[in-house]
Formats: structure tokens, C-alpha cells, sequence
């Protein structure tokens, strides 16, 4: 039976020592999830530590870790790439103690060549992680986060256009990879997130809760190349996305998981006013949901 927690409102927590402790102080404002990521590295992470001090922090407390995440480039040969790649294999093995059904993160790509060029490095990769995933019950998911790249070029990661999708999916048709899929990282590239969703939602494994504003007038007198900025990263309900349409999509296409706030990019809503801007966009996305669940008389 659907309801209300189906899908759930959370917000992205940094792993590392600091992390129980942040899901202690910010717990009580209502998030239903937390996403647990780390930057290309885990560090010195002791996992098996971690999972014991956030369930300790989370209680008795209706809460999920809905995801676990690495952002960095695992497909290219620096030291830090492989840091990033044993960070991939690292989270499968260890995301069930965290009660965590999803890994999420970039695909990377080869630095500097084209998305086309980068697909068999990426099935290489991915081919024997999605399998290692897929022995645990674990889904891989990528963000659509472009990280300044382009079709032709890049730094960090394939999966931000459609058409890269279909050739990743293509080239490791594993039922459990997927997308860590958010409306604004389409909306900068003035992509229309709607149809986009709906036709996509079947690989929509985690979303993050990130919308853009998008200066229409800006861009009819400077165009997107101009010097002056036409998009901004917003915090749900800040934004031009109508999140009862995102929200509306998930349902109609059978989503179940979480859209967690990724903050930290709003131009107003930071700094002093971070969690400000998070709670606002926390109880925003509960409302695009429904509110709260009320039962059907019998």
C-alpha cells in the first residue's frame, strides 16, 4: 500500500567523524533520511565504526541512510581515481550496515576525451562493480551532475545527458545501475526535467533535492555564454521547479526512496542561512508530497 514514506524528504550529511553528530543536531527538524557521501575519498573512515555511531544517533527515530556516496572520477589512473574506485567497492561491501540499499556517485570518465571515447573504460569499471553490487542487493547510482564537462570533454563524469544514459546502459545492462537524478542539473543546461523524468523514472534509483532558477532575460540579452550569469542552484522552493510535478512523476511511475536536499548552493539560502533554507525546502518538498499521510475511511 502507498504512503506518505514511500518516499521520503532527507538531506546529504558528509561522511567522517563529524557525522553522527550532525544527524544528532538536525534530526528533530523532521528529515526522514539521511545521504552519507564523501569526496573522493573515504580517508580513514572506519565504516563498520560510522554505521554503529549513526544508528546510535538516529535512535528509535523513523529515519533511513538512503544512500551512501563517492564523487570523484573512478574510471581515470591517478592516485586519487583509485582512491576513489576502492571507495566505490568499499561502500557495496558496507552499505547493508548502514540499513543503505543504494551507492551512489560521478562514473568519472577519461580526462579530456568524449563521452563516447570514455564507454569502455566505463564498462570496464562498472561491468564487475554493478555484478559485486548486484550480490549484495545493492543499486549503483550516478549523478547527472555535467561538473563542467561537455559531450566532447571533461573532468569528472558521463552521466549528465540523456543520450550519454543510453550509451552507459547500453554498455552494462545491469538492472540495478541507475541514476541519482536531481531536476536542476537538467535545468542549467536548459534541458525540460519533466518529460525528461517521465521518461527516465524507471532508473531513477535516489534523488537530491536541488532545483536552478533559470534568468530568461538574462539569457535573451547575453545569451548563455554571455558575462553575465543566467542560472542559479537553489534549494527546493527557491527555485522555478514545481516539485508537485517532480514528485507527481516519481508516484505515477512507481518510484520508492528518498529526495534528500543537496545544500550548500542556493546564492541566498547559505552561510548563516543554510539551514534555514533546508528546513524551508524540507517542509516545501513534504507539502509537493501530499503532506501528511491521512488514511481512507473503511
Amino acid at each position: 500500500m502507498a504512503h506518505t514514506l514511500d518516499i521520503r524528504i532527507g538531506t546529504l550529511v558528509s561522511g567522517g567523524p563529524q557525522t553522527a553528530d550532525y544527524i544528532r543536531q538536525i534530526k528533530g527538524y523532521g528529515f526522514e533520511s539521511f545521504s552519507i557521501t564523501f569526496w573522493q575519498t573515504l580517508g580513514a573512515t572506519d565504516l563498520r565504526l560510522l554505521a554503529s555511531q549513526v544508528k546510535e544517533a538516529i535512535g528509535d527515530d523513523d529515519i533511513k541512510i538512503s544512500s551512501l556516496a563517492v564523487f570523484g572520477n573512478p574510471l581515470d589512473a591517478t592516485p586519487i581515481d583509485q582512491e576513489t574506485l576502492h571507495g566505490w567497492e568499499t561502500l557495496i561491501d558496507h552499505a547493508s550496515l548502514f540499513g543503505a540499499d543504494t551507492v551512489a556517485g560521478f562514473t568519472g570518465r577519461l580526462r579530456g576525451k568524449s563521452i563516447p571515447d570514455s564507454m569502455p573504460r566505463f564498462k570496464e569499471v562498472f561491468a564487475p562493480l554493478a555484478q559485486r553490487a548486484a550480490d549484495k542487493g545493492i543499486r549503483l547510482a550516478f549523478e547527472n551532475c555535467s561538473m563542467g564537462g561537455n559531450w566532447h570533454t571533461g573532468d569528472w563524469n558521463l552521466a549528465h545527458n540523456p543520450k550519454a544514459w543510453e550509451l552507459m546502459f547500453d554498455a552494462v545492462p545491469a538492472e540495478n545501475l541507475g541514476l541519482e537524478w536531481e531536476p536542476c542539473h537538467q535545468m542549467v543546461t536548459l534541458i525540460d526535467p519533466i518529460p525528461q523524468l517521465r521518461a527516465w523514472v524507471s532508473k531513477v534509483f535516489h534523488l537530491h533535492g536541488k532545483c536552478a532558477t533559470i534568468r530568461w532575460d538574462v539569457i535573451r540579452q547575453y545569451g548563455i555564454e554571455g558575462p553575465v550569469p543566467f542560472a542559479f542552484h537553489r534549494t527546493p522552493g527557491f527555485g522555478d521547479c514545481n516539485w508537485t510535478d517532480v514528485i507527481s512523476e516519481l508516484r505515477m511511475g512507481g518510484y520508492q526512496g528518498s529526495i534528500d536536499i543537496e545544500g550548500w548552493h542556493d546564492p541566498v539560502y547559505r552561510g548563516d542561512l543554510e539551514m534555514t533554507g533546508q528546513v524551508h525546502g524540507l517542509n516545501y518538498l513534504k507539502n509537493c508530497r501530499g503532506g501528511s499521510f491521512i488514511p481512507n475511511p473503511k
